[in-house]
């Protein structure tokens, strides 16, 4: 039987700001976004009947579609074909709410599958429309690299690649619901915005100061007291050499932005003493 692979990058966000609450309950988003190496590997094979996934630790309620399944749906629905029998296979890395995408990333990498065995013509744009329909990061991880996620994050303007640096990524061991954020964010305002424009303008510049002095993201601002140990892990990663440090999405996962390879495996050691889940990684470009 043959099988496709196709590895399924993580992503950060490099600077995550919200311009207020849109008429249809969703937030204007206005950030910019990294793939990192960091990753799953995502594996399909035609099956004999229906649609099936496996992964370690993924137990969906019963009668409940995956996210997986709902996207081969609407791909297939897009392109005028049956959906084919199908079988997914995903080899989990990155950790699950974590402020990675990793979700959205094993669907964009599913996609990108899809796309090239049945459908090699279709664009990456339409690609991108159809990963929409599942989720609000799928765009962006459907194409990858560097880029301004605008809307709900459907609206994407490709940016200048953020130079070669270190990631050390550190996810303590509690998750942060989403929607408390999003909610404490409308209730408190939206204070300590990040430098986005600067970003941006960093980035063309290839100014790795620059991009780490202007990391940033607004829920930080607005975090529960008992999440405090994602402020202090940002303190212990500066405090180790980090050029800047800041929460991905919605978090709990801190990452810290090192120019050497060296400052950040020392980094990654002593971390990993205490926060068994802490990884290393690098950019990753457009797909």
């Amino acid at each position: 039987m043959k099988e496709w692979t196709r590895p399924a990058p993580a992503k950060v966000n490099l600077a995550l700001d919200i311009l207020g609450r849109r008429p249809d309950g969703y937030h204007d988003m206005y950030m910019v976004m990294q793939t990192i190496s960091l990753c799953d590997t995502v594996a399909v094979a035609e099956a004999t009947e229906g649609f099936t996934l496996a992964a370690e630790g993924i137990v969906l309620p019963e009668g409940k579609k995956s996210l997986e399944q709902r996207a081969a749906e609407v791909f297939f629905a897009e392109i005028g074909r049956p959906m084919p029998p199908l079988r997914v296979e995903l080899q989990k890395v990155t950790p699950a709410y974590a402020g990675l995408g990793g979700g959205s990333a094993d669907v964009a990498a599913l996609l990108r599958i899809l796309r090239d065995v049945y459908a090699p013509d279709l664009p990456g744009e339409t690609l991108e429309r159809i990963g929409f329909q599942v989720g609000s990061d799928m765009p962006f991880c459907v194409r990858g690299g560097t880029a301004l996620a605008q809307g709900r994050g459907e609206v994407l303007t490709d940016l200048a690649p953020l130079p070669d640096c270190w990631f050390v990524l550190c996810k303590p061991a509690f998750g942060i619901p989403t929607p408390q954020l999003f909610a404490r964010v409308s209730a408190c305002g939206f204070g300590n915005r990040p430098d986005v424009l600067g970003m941006m303008a960093a980035l063309e510049r290839g100014d790795l100061v620059g991009i780490a002095e202007r990391l940033g993201n607004v829920f930080e601002a607005v975090l529960p007291v008992e999440y405090g140990e994602v402020l202090r892990i940002k303190e212990e990663l500066m405090a180790l050499g980090a050029m800047g440090a800041a929460m991905s999405g919605s978090g709990p996962t801190v990452f810290g932005i090192f120019r050497e390879d060296s400052a950040a495996r020392n980094a990654l050691r002593i971390l990993g003493q205490t926060y068994p889940q802490t990884y290393l990684a690098q950019p990753v470009r457009r797909f």
